[in-house]
């Protein structure tokens, strides 16, 4: 009976806060433009959903930006979870106080401001500016501070025998961390993986300075450019519409992914 009264009222906290505003982006990606600029969950008087998502397709630029947000996403992702796996391991094994310090500084980025300016005085300088590579790079030592976070405390939980019984038999520290640190790690780097997924395609502030030339553009500067193209005011049911193509990725990756969320934070809980 009480887990019947939680679901009721889970149920009616969703309803305005998630399934209302959810209800309100669908019907209007469907509805003509005149319909769709009065803001309403009614349905639509005339369904014009697929010359909607054919627009989008076609002069919105959605297919350039998928390939680029693909293309900036996946890699940087990777690169951040392996640099920061072997950051995590080396600040929670080691005693050294200096250490100590760069792990600060390191998580720092968490909490502090981007910093833009300076970011684009130093990729300038090395010819980076308004490159993919460039892009990559910030992306990679802005989002390095999560999971190095994420992953200290977890290294820090676990027992050290299996990582000595290895050293013993010979291994070297890349052996080590690559057979037997990478494996226990991977609840951790799994939720900073969707954490990091959920961060870099959304990424609009960096993207907006960093990245020059049409053929670079990511899906939310897409949304962005094709939102502000019209000279009349905001066409809003091509807005959703954009807006619901560029969420579907996301949709996608939590369905297949929800039930491994859950088991790493689980584990990852209950291990720290």
């Amino acid at each position: 009976m009480a887990a019947a009264r939680r679901y009721v009222l889970l149920s009616l906290f969703a309803i305005p806060w998630i399934v209302l505003p959810l209800w309100l982006l669908v019907v209007n990606s469907v509805k003509t433009e005149s319909d769709a600029s009065l803001l309403s969950i009614g349905l639509p008087s005339h369904f014009n959903g697929g010359a909607n998502y054919s627009t989008v397709l076609h002069q919105g630029r959605y297919l350039v930006g998928l390939g680029n947000s693909l293309l900036m996403a996946v890699p940087s992702i990777l690169v951040v979870l392996l640099l920061g796996s072997m950051a995590a391991w080396a600040y929670a094994r080691s005693p050294r106080r200096s250490l100590r310090v760069t792990y600060y500084v390191s998580v720092l980025s968490v909490v502090l401001p981007p910093a833009i300016i300076p970011t684009v005085y130093t990729l300038t300088q090395l010819g980076l500016n308004g490159s993919r590579l460039g892009y990559l790079l910030t992306i990679v030592g802005t989002r390095l501070g999560m999971v190095i976070f994420l992953c200290t405390g977890f290294v820090r939980s676990l027992p050290t025998d299996w990582e000595e019984a290895a050293q013993l038999d010979g291994a070297g520290r890349w052996q080590v961390y690559r057979r037997i640190v990478l494996p226990l790690l991977s609840p951790a780097l799994f939720t900073g993986a969707v954490l990091l997924v959920i961060n870099v395609w959304n990424d609009f502030f960096f993207a907006l300075f960093l990245l020059q030339g049409p053929g670079r553009v990511t899906l939310p500067l897409t949304l962005y450019q094709f939102a502000s193209s019209s000279t009349y005011g905001l066409r809003w049911n091509l807005v959703f519409a954009h807006v619901i193509l560029t969420s579907l990725p996301l949709l996608a990756a939590y369905i297949i992914m929800q039930r491994r969320v859950l088991a790493g934070l689980t584990e990852g809980g209950t291990t720290g």
